[in-house]
């Protein structure tokens, strides 16, 4: 003991987890007050990081008021009953652990802890969480699963940092709309196994939560406001009461996981086949058919539908491969409702109509009308903001867009485009979003992407072979997504790193074989999708990423070196396990 005591005196850190320990030693209380003659005095520094986890402590003594320095405490793992008032002493504490315990409360001299960044009370005996606690307002991350917790102070409003909420298995009969409207950073709720009868409807104010989970509960229906949480890339409501699924949930372009297993719906909406899900659980419901749109959704990768009184599909066909009975539901579509004519209005209505409203909305869009050229006439705002030219058949783009100098996004996605439109492009000094996506566009100039500084928004999905040589990503310092979806990659492009602001990467269905360490330094990733590539292994340093990464996709891969049941557990389980791999 004398020797792990001298270690930490240098160090400002002692562990001593897994020592059977029946309480905590009075010299860790004193630490500095215990330097031997021979020990240098004048070196010894103040206990910042204190780990007793896993051990049989009952009590933690107030006398732990004289480890002023501490910012992180980790007494998880052990016996205690309660935690002493002067734990709000600490004023520098910024991680505080004392899961798996045996605590009925924790003291309202918490919020004095005013530096707290991140509480586990996980697994304890809490009936409920101190009103004070919201005096805590650098928390961002707040763990307090499997409790039984009856309601949540809503003194939390205060939180605005919050980012990661986890009540998982509690007592909660509902979350409070107040709090909602104040916790617009969390990018992850987990109130799953509760008591819970609705979701807030004011739910689609959480436009940045990549990470819904609100499984076995017994919610009824799903608010429409869902659709402005245009971030959410996992939603989990399996083993609740839903009858029926809001169509405006297809407005959730990054939603990947949709899990609305044992449930009691009869259909699927229409309106949700917009989605570009990677896996869609049906299962356990009372289907009795699917909408032939779903045969649209090319993106899925596992439909699961077990446990439905299907009548109008073959048995064979649920329980066979998901591509199958997606080439099925597709052959059901008349051409009509494939192509969408049944339902647009005249060609030449719509554009005079869409050349009106951009005067007034500053928006022009002209998607999906087989245009080969844009009319001249369609440019009668010269401040347009946003042009919409998606799914044409547009070669080259219109000399009037040189005119349009403070747009801001230009979506040419699924068009005809082979040349890069560089003079354009270079002529938009405050483009932020550029959509090239699916054109059979060819190399990208060394210097084409040197004009759009300001660029936060770049896809570049199935253009074959048309990335630029490095280092031209590095210099789009301002880029928050980034979509290299299909373009026959065999390694992650260069210079990545430098994207700071980075929270969107998408290099799915690539030939790619293996990930750089570098990408451990775009700390502001939320979402990494590499599924439909060849590889093998992971660096460990990609669980550093957690918790800020919320959705890491990596389906289709001969992974080899992490285990199936970690990789069916998503991706908290598989950044954890990582992160527990990296060499001390």
């Amino acid at each position: 003991m004398d020797r792990i005591l001298k270690t930490a005196r240098s160090s400002g850190s002692l562990n001593l987890s897994n020592r059977s320990l029946k309480e905590v030693p009075d010299e860790v209380y004193k630490l500095l007050e215990t330097v031997g003659e021979g020990d240098k005095w004048w070196e010894a520094v103040e206990l910042q990081k204190l780990i007793l986890a896993h051990n049989d402590i009952e009590v933690l003594k107030e006398d732990v008021k004289n480890l002023s320095s501490l910012s992180v405490l980790n007494i998880s793992h052990n016996k205690l009953s309660h935690l002493p008032p002067a734990i709000g002493e600490l004023h520098l504490l910024k991680s505080l652990d004392i899961s798996f315990n045996l605590l009925v409360s924790i003291p309202e001299e918490i919020a004095s802890a005013t530096s707290l960044v991140k509480l586990d009370c996980s697994n304890n005996l809490l009936k409920e969480l101190p009103s004070s606690l919201g005096g805590c307002l650098d928390l961002s991350d707040l763990k307090a699963s499997n409790n039984c917790i009856t309601d949540l102070p809503e003194d939390l409003v205060n939180c605005l940092k919050l980012m990661k909420l986890d009540v998982e298995g509690n007592k909660l009969t509902v979350l409070c709309k107040n709090n909602i409207i104040s916790w617009t950073s969390l990018v992850e709720l987990n109130a799953s196994k509760n008591l819970l009868i609705s979701i807030p409807e004011n739910i689609g104010l959480l436009s940045r939560v990549v990470r819904l989970d609100f499984h076995q509960n017994k919610i009824s229906s799903i608010p429409s406001s869902i659709m402005g949480c245009s971030s959410l890339a996992e939603f989990y409501m399996g083993n609740n009461m839903l009858t029926s699924i809001p169509s405006e949930i297809g407005a959730l372009s990054r939603l990947g996981t949709l899990d609305l297993h044992s449930n009691q719906l009869k259909e699927f909406p229409a309106g949700a086949c917009k989605l570009r899900l990677s896996v869609l659980d049906l299962s356990n419901n009372t289907m009795s058919g699917l909408p032939p749109e779903i045969g649209t959704m090319t993106t899925l990768r596992k439909l699961l539908l077990s446990g439905n009184p299907m009548r109008t599909l073959r048995s064979s066909l649920v329980s066979g491969p998901t591509a199958a009975l997606l080439k099925y539901l597709r052959s059901r579509l008349s051409s009509d409702e494939e192509s969408g004519s049944a339902t647009t209005p005249a060609k030449e209505d719509h554009i005079s109509m869409a050349a009106r409203l951009s005067i007034s909305t500053k928006e022009l869009s002209l998607t999906g009308l087989g245009l080969n050229t844009v009319p001249s006439e369609v440019w009668e705002s010269g401040d347009i903001v946003k042009v919409d030219l998606s799914r044409n058949l547009i070669q080259k783009l219109p000399n009037e867009l040189i005119s349009c100098t403070s747009l801001q996004g230009l979506i040419l996605s699924g068009n005809k485009i082979k040349e890069w439109p560089g003079p354009v492009l270079s002529s938009l000094p405050n483009l932020t979003c550029l959509k090239l996506d699916n054109n059979p566009l060819k190399q990208i100039p060394s210097d084409g992407l040197e004009s759009l500084s300001k660029l936060q928004i770049l896809d570049l999905s199935g253009n074959a072979a048309s990335l630029p040589d490095s280092p031209a990503l590095s210099r789009l310092l301002q880029l928050e997504e980034l979509y290299l979806r299909q373009m026959q990659l065999h390694e992650v492009p260069s210079g990545l790193q430098s994207l700071q602001k980075l929270r969107i990467l998408d290099l799915s269905r690539n030939a790619i074989s293996s990930i750089p360490l570098e990408l451990k330094n775009l700390t502001s990733l939320t979402e990494l999708d590499l599924s439909d590539n060849n590889i093998t292994t992971l660096p460990p340093e990609l669980g550093l990423l957690e918790p800020t990464l919320q959705a890491l996709r990596l389906d289709g891969n001969p992974l080899r070196s992490i285990r199936r049941v970690i990789l069916d557990r998503g991706t908290k389980a598989i950044l954890n396990y990582l992160k527990e791999k990296i060499p001390t």
